[in-house]
C-alpha cells in the first residue's frame, strides 16, 4: 500500500500518544520501586490484594503502548498489534484492580477516574492505529 501524506493532526496525536504512554511507563517503574511501608495501611491492603502476576499486564498495557505510540510517529503498521497487547493488558489490569483487587474501597468512586481514562485513550490509540493503516497513513 502506497503511503500516503499524514495530516498534522496525526503528528499531534502520536506525539500525545507516546508522551502518555511514557507517563504510564513512569508510574509502572514507580510502582515496581515503591516501598510499601511509605504509604497508608489502606494502601498497603490493597497493594497486598496484587498478586505478583498482575503486574504482567500492567507491563504489557505500559510498553506495549509506548512501542505502539512510537511506532505510529514512525508511520509503521507495527503499531496495531502493539496498541492491541496493550488494550489487552488494560483490560486485565484495570479490570483486576477494580472488581477483584476492589481499589474503589480505598480511593473511592474517584478512584474510576484514571481507570476509564487509560481505558479510552488504549481504545482510541487502537482504532486510531488501525483507522491510520486504512487510510494508507502506516507503511
Amino acid at each position: 500500500m502506497t503511503q500516503l501524506k499524514t495530516p498534522i493532526t496525526f503528528m499531534v496525536i502520536a506525539i500525545i500518544g507516546l508522551l502518555w504512554n511514557l507517563m504510564g511507563v513512569g508510574a509502572f517503574v514507580y510502582d515496581m520501586m515503591l516501598d510499601p511501608s511509605t504509604v497508608t495501611p489502606e494502601v498497603q491492603d490493597l497493594l497486598s490484594r496484587y498478586p505478583t502476576w498482575t503486574k504482567i499486564p500492567y507491563a504489557i498495557a505500559v510498553f506495549g503502548g509506548a512501542i505502539g505510540a512510537l511506532l505510529l510517529l514512525m508511520k509503521n503498521k507495527l503499531a496495531i498489534p502493539f496498541f492491541t497487547a496493550s488494550l489487552i493488558g488494560i483490560c486485565i489490569q484495570m479490570g483486576h484492580s477494580i472488581f477483584v483487587a476492589k481499589a474503589m474501597d480505598v480511593y473511592g468512586p474517584s478512584g474510576l477516574v484514571m481507570p476509564l481514562l487509560v481505558l479510552m485513550i488504549g481504545i482510541f490509540l487502537f482504532f486510531y492505529s488501525k483507522s491510520s493503516r486504512a487510510k494508507g497513513w502506516l507503511n
